[in-house]
């Protein structure tokens, strides 16, 4: 596989991970949905580490999922995520 064909993959997954998080939203408690969002960011944190992801293009999809899903702009993960992480 090729380092375009991964990035286009990840890409794919990460957003029909945010598409599918939106939709089941409704029908879970805040606390649980919170949690579903903070494992999201940080599989996307971690996909950019790994350069599986560009970081820009990381910020856009979410940018899109939060325009398309706007449940996904009231929630803010409960922990804050190591530095390293983010890097």
């Amino acid at each position: 596989m090729t380092e375009d064909a991964r990035s286009a993959r990840t890409e794919r997954l990460l957003i029909l991970r945010l598409d599918a998080l939106a939709r089941t939203a409704a029908a879970l408690p805040h606390a649980e949905t919170e949690r579903l969002v903070e494992l999201a960011t940080v599989a996307t944190m971690r996909a950019v580490a790994l350069d599986l992801l560009a970081a820009d293009r990381a910020r856009g999809i979410w940018r899109e999922a939060h325009a398309r899903h706007p449940v996904l702009r009231a929630i803010e993960p409960a922990v804050e995520l190591p530095r390293r992480l983010a890097a």
